[in-house]
């Protein structure tokens, strides 16, 4: 009982102070147990946050937003059921998971009209999210690549990899026994996944920096994507700026899996050894990869390869600086939650102070960073 006993002083407490003091001890009791119950379930939902993360990786498997997307935008159960392989048994369980990924966002729920009738069937629309996950070139292909089973078995042993002293194999290889890359090489199907994932990302990001923020790109005469894949990116800004002359380095494989008549010239390199000459050079998304010794030779042969900053010469990096950019929960969640799931291959997003530390050490003279790419930023580096 929360209410305490009255004083055993032979003084009678009157009954309406004996009454207060109880209300005040047991409304203190229900506000710890509340705090309790309150901390309890935001417990629970960060447990569960897996969860939200396989609902989404189903919906992509599904190819549910596709599936409204096909009924104008909005759709009842069965409607969905109409466009998507699922056993019918089991639709009362697709009730559900829409029921978890209209909580988090991913699809919203239609309000009923007045008239409707109270068994009426609940409408899924799409939101601005699912949005990004319609069509071929979707983002879901880049979601795809980072919800992989091989990907996510390692979080599984992140607890017992911090135990091992560094250096060591990353927590990828620690798990599988050979690199992400290595796998790739070996496993054509996981290849590809990783490629698609890639160019769904260039294709978004790329078109939005092209079209809204050009003049990173005016005044370049010739610009070479390093380790920039199949191309997407050195594809999109030669299409908006036919003046520069693009060209993309990458590993051998990489280069003879290149797509012909694009209008970019591929060279088959390691970063690690030399970058060609041109204008500018372009790093999108490929120094978190790597950790600040690797960063520093790959920032090394890029200086090597652009004229002096007095005649234009430049690099510029599209990646993570943590703590620049819009200062909402939501995108300050992304980079930190980015910074730990990077650790899968032992890479690194860094705050704008081990950004410097790197550009100095490898001979620069400065540095500008924009933070107006979403969570990431665009960083201009002078020789």
């Amino acid at each position: 009982m929360c209410c305490p006993p009255g004083p055993s002083s032979h003084h009678p407490v009157p009954k309406e102070i004996e009454d207060k003091n109880c209300a005040m001890a047991l409304s203190q009791c229900n506000g710890h147990a509340t705090s309790l119950l309150d901390a309890q379930a935001e417990l629970y939902g960060n447990t569960f946050a897996v969860v939200k993360s396989m609902a989404l990786k189903t919906a992509m498997d599904l190819g549910i937003a596709d599936a409204i997307h096909h009924h104008g935008g909005a759709a009842t159960l069965a409607q969905i059921v109409t466009r998507v392989t699922l056993h019918p048994s089991k639709i009362p369980c697709l009730r559900r998971l829409m029921r978890v990924l209209t909580a988090s966002g991913v699809f919203a729920v239609q309000k009923p009209a007045p008239a409707a009738a109270a068994d009426e069937p609940p409408v899924y629309a799409l939101t601005p999210v699912s949005r990004l996950l319609i069509g071929s070139g979707n983002q879901g292909h880049m979601m795809s690549f980072l919800l992989h089973p091989n990907i996510i078995a390692s979080f599984l042993r992140i607890g017992e990899w911090l135990q091992r002293e560094l250096p060591g194999p990353c927590i990828f290889k620690h798990t599988h026994g050979r690199s992400l890359w290595e796998m790739a090489d070996d496993d054509p199907a996981f290849n590809t996944i990783i490629n698609d994932g890639m160019a769904s990302d260039s294709n978004f990001i790329m078109d939005i920096l092209v079209r809204e923020h050009g003049e990173v790109f005016q005044g370049i005469s010739s610009l070479v994507d390093v380790a920039g894949g199949n191309g997407t990116a050195a594809q999109a800004i030669a299409k908006a700026f036919p003046e520069v002359k693009c060209s993309v380095m990458d590993l051998a494989h990489v280069v003879a899996e290149a797509p012909g008549g694009t209008g970019v010239e591929f060279i088959a390199g390691d970063m690690f050894e030399i970058v060609p000459p041109a204008n500018a050079v372009f790093l999108k998304w490929i120094m978190h990869d790597w950790g600040d010794n690797d960063c520093v030779k790959i920032l090394k042969n890029c200086k090597k390869a652009i004229p002096p900053g007095d005649a234009g010469g430049k690099l510029i990096i599209l990646d993570i600086v943590v703590g620049a950019g819009p200062s909402d929960q939501k995108h300050r969640e992304v980079q930190v939650l980015f910074d730990a799931y990077i650790m899968f291959i032992n890479g690194v997003e860094r705050d704008e102070q081990e950004w410097k530390k790197l550009f100095l050490e490898a001979g620069f003279s400065g540095y500008k960073i924009m933070p107006i790419m979403g969570f990431r930023s665009i960083i201009e580096v002078y020789p």
